[in-house]
């Protein structure tokens, strides 16, 4: 019961991040830039708060136990690669959302997770068989059918952008799977990130409209939009990372891999609840495609001795 509850809730956390951005900027409540800096403030602030917790419930385990393992959570602190891959996603996911809708956006960059994990295991010689070379051919297709202008994506790029986020993402997590204590890097990985927060600002005052965006100031910029962007950081991002971490021991990993897939899902239905957006044949034929066949690609891959 717990496992299905913090699961549950986590998913809803990660979905709502779709819907909050998409909100904020599909109402023009602030500029994507600046949602990006408050959302990994926000997230910031959140985890350090989490981690401090954590830790300190760490430490009275050393005292009780002195165990060797403990000391290595407590070190684990992340790295520059993987917060420059944090900012990547969270930029370009801000920018996309400008032009998307909240269940595309989600499924452009769950697709490009899914397929940047497998497409490492195959560069890194992971052995797939038929079933599972027949099923990511269907996913990179059904990607491809997806990207494609429509009256789901009306901007390539912003479909690019999200791809890249998922790249990111992708890489993210891919260098997450070596981590002691994901919660601990991951919070180290936002503090880190608060290091390209002026960087942002300074480019983002600069960056060209080719892009369709508005330049920052402080007029696009309403308390509706703060508010979004901390949920975003601190609800969304802070405590849903925490409770899926929490989550993720009570789950087998086949379970923890299937269970993402209704990110997108749930994400649409938000779209079409909150914002009132609405779902079309191309986007469901994508949906069915892409996530079925990765579906099948998880059912079938082999645990390794």
């Amino acid at each position: 019961m717990k496992a299905i509850v913090y699961t549950t809730i986590a998913l809803i956390a990660f979905a709502a991040n779709s819907l909050f951005c998409r909100m904020a900027l599909a109402e023009g409540y602030i500029d994507a830039w600046s949602f990006t800096v408050i959302r990994l403030l926000s997230a910031t602030v959140c985890l350090v708060f989490i981690m401090t917790i954590h830790a300190y419930k760490l430490q009275r385990q050393v005292l009780a136990s002195d165990k060797p393992s403990i000391d290595a959570i407590l070190n684990d602190k992340g790295s520059w690669l993987s917060s420059v891959s944090l900012v990547i996603y969270a930029l370009c996911f801000s920018i996309a959302y400008v032009e998307l809708n909240t269940g595309t956006g989600a499924l452009i960059l769950s697709s490009a997770v899914q397929i940047t994990m497998i497409g490492w295991g195959i560069y890194k010689k992971e052995q797939l068989g038929a079933v599972q070379w027949l099923a990511f051919i269907v996913a990179v297709a059904g990607f491809v059918y997806l990207m494609l202008p429509s009256a789901a994506v009306p901007s390539p790029n912003a479909a690019a952008l999200m791809a890249l986020s998922g790249a990111a993402w992708g890489v993210y997590s891919i260098r997450g799977k070596s981590c002691i204590s994901p919660l601990r890097a991951t919070g180290f990985n936002f503090v880190r990130s608060l290091v390209a927060v002026p960087i942002l600002l300074l480019v983002g005052l600069m960056y060209l409209d080719e892009i369709g965006l508005k330049n920052i100031s402080l007029e696009s910029i309403t308390s509706e939009g703060i508010l979004l962007a901390c949920a975003s950081g601190a609800i969304a991002s802070g405590l849903g990372y925490s409770i899926w971490y929490t989550a993720m021991p009570l789950l087998k990993t086949t379970q923890a891999a299937i269970v993402q897939l209704c990110v997108p899902v749930i994400a649409t239905v938000l779209g079409v609840i909150f914002l009132s957006e609405q779902l079309t044949l191309p986007f469901i034929i994508a949906s069915a495609v892409i996530l079925g066949a990765v579906l099948v690609f998880t059912l079938n891959k082999k645990v390794p001795a």
